[in-house]
């Protein structure tokens, strides 16, 4: 097996260099918050064992160990968590860039997304029979990372930015060509739903000024759900959800409609809503078995929900009554799944702090 790159002279480029001006921290994650989770991603991104691959077998030559096929996304069990674990690290130390953790993170993203690494993944993703790998979610995921770097106002995160444009690229072709073909929404709580993935990627289009993306995505989103009603949030979750198909939905409606057409539509799609502060309307989700990686999805789902009642909220005119209901059960999810945010099994430890960090730097929201 190839060795996998040291850090030390990375680590040694990162205390010499300057560290960029950022804006302050949000309120809701401090430094020490910040960094357990960076700490779980940091435990994973280069952790090339045990791995879950969904692979192509072309022939004998296909068969490689994971930092091979995919040189940059070999960690974190499988390739969508190691990438969403890079876009924790970089989330984090774009936004505490003075943090004991910082030049640890800095060290592994550029250890990890080389000029050389990204070549191989474009190459594994490019490759015969792989048109639907990590479609939609892991791509997704991708995209946000690339957005993540390009935000990051500082020389590390241009650097970085640069070097991942080629996968950057070449995942948004394959979406391009993906989406006007797609003839149904994809309504479930793990990889493949659409709403959610189509947030994330809208997100992207919007900040790259990738309008042809965004006129299609926003074509697909209105599509696929502005007649949509009575969405059946008795029935969720289902038993290995991490994301819900309902709030997922009404939070990707409230990109694409203004808040007057957005809270008549959720009249209709989510009229269980209450016009009081109560969260007892939603229960969170509960996880029997925490070793259980299908099961601990739930904990997942909590921190999912949490940041999606609140995008749902956010959507709303200031005045209406339901955003008491949407915060009050957002409170009562992010609680729960932030303190399943431990490490204690690498089935949680691997991508529950990516979840985490997502929610409580308010990414949905466009913070």
């Amino acid at each position: 097996m190839t060795p996998m790159p040291t850090l030390s002279v990375a680590l040694l480029l990162v205390h010499l260099l300057p560290q960029p001006t950022q804006s302050p921290a949000p309120a809701a994650l401090d430094v020490s918050a910040a960094g357990r989770f960076a700490k779980l991603a940091l435990a994973c991104v280069q952790q090339e064992y045990p791995n879950k691959i969904a692979h192509v077998l072309n022939s004998p030559a296909d068969i490689k160990a994971p930092h091979e096929l995919t040189p940059a996304f070999y960690g974190c069990f499988d390739w969508h968590s190691a990438v969403h674990g890079h876009w924790l690290l970089a989330r984090l130390v774009r936004t505490f860039p003075n943090a004991p953790f910082a030049a640890d993170a800095l060290a592994a993203l550029n250890a990890n997304i080389t000029p050389a690494h990204i070549a191989g993944e474009v190459a594994y993703l490019n490759g015969a029979g792989r048109e639907s790998f990590e479609r939609p979610y892991g791509l997704a995921w991708l995209l946000q990372l690339a957005q993540e770097l390009r935000e990051w106002n500082s020389p590390e995160g241009a650097a970085l930015a640069k070097t991942l444009a080629p996968l950057e690229a070449a995942a948004a072709a394959r979406l391009t060509a993906w989406l006007p073909k797609l003839a149904y929404s994809i309504r479930e709580g793990e990889h493949a739903q659409t709403a959610f993935s189509f947030g994330l990627i809208l997100d992207w289009a919007r900040a790259t000024h990738d309008t042809a993306m965004e006129k299609v995505l926003v074509s697909k989103i209105k599509e696929f759900h502005v007649k949509d009603r009575a969405c059946p949030l008795s029935y969720e979750p289902s038993g290995q959800d991490f994301l819900s198909p309902c709030l997922a939905e009404a939070d990707v409606m409230r990109r694409v409609i203004g808040p007057a057409e957005f809270a008549a539509w959720l009249s209709g799609f989510l009229p269980q809503i209450p016009k009081t502060a109560t969260a007892t309307w939603l229960p969170i989700g509960v996880v029997t078995d925490k070793s259980d990686g299908k099961l601990a999805h739930l904990d997942g789902l909590n921190l999912s929900r949490a940041w999606m009642l609140e995008g749902i909220a956010a959507g709303l005119p200031p005045t209406d009554t339901r955003r008491a209901a949407l915060l009050a059960a957002a409170k009562t999810h992010a609680d729960s799944g932030l303190a399943s945010v431990t490490g204690e099994h690498y089935e949680g430890g691997h991508w529950l702090g990516s979840f985490a960090t997502y929610l409580v730097t308010k990414r949905g929201l466009g913070k």
